[in-house]
């Protein structure tokens, strides 16, 4: 059976957030790359570096932890999963808290977010969303 590595570091970077760690590491692969670039972009993250163990990559994300917060934490939900696929063309592409939140989707042209979807006029896989 095949490792699912989009929940991976979904529940690596949820279980850090909950117990206030400012650093997470995770496996360096093309996917986990494009999510973090996202997350970066959009002020999940604060920092990101490559870091090499052995024959071993991985990507060390620090985490923004936002003192205004009071307790709240990132929420993170994978939707689409390996054993059900959920795809959505770019009309239907689902809008997370009224636009506040964002919705990572795999679509022909790369991994991307809810909005540039809709200006690209593309859909595909909906992998996850955040807020």
């Amino acid at each position: 059976m095949g490792r699912d590595i989009i929940a991976d570091i979904i529940t690596s970077i949820r279980n850090a957030d909950m117990d206030k760690k400012g650093r997470v590491q995770i496996a360096s692969t093309n996917i986990t790359k494009n999510i973090v670039k996202i997350l970066l972009r959009e002020g999940f993250i604060e920092n990101v570096r490559k870091h090499q163990e052995s024959k071993k990559k991985f990507l060390v994300l620090t985490l923004r932890h936002r003192k205004t917060r009071k307790g709240n934490q990132i929420i993170l939900k994978r939707i689409s999963r390996p054993g059900l696929r959920i795809y959505s063309n770019y009309q239907q592409i689902p809008k997370i808290l009224g636009g506040m939140g964002i919705l990572i989707l795999s679509t022909a042209r790369g991994i991307m977010t809810d909005r540039e979807a809709r200006l690209a006029k593309i859909g595909g896989e909906i992998l996850c969303y955040i807020w």
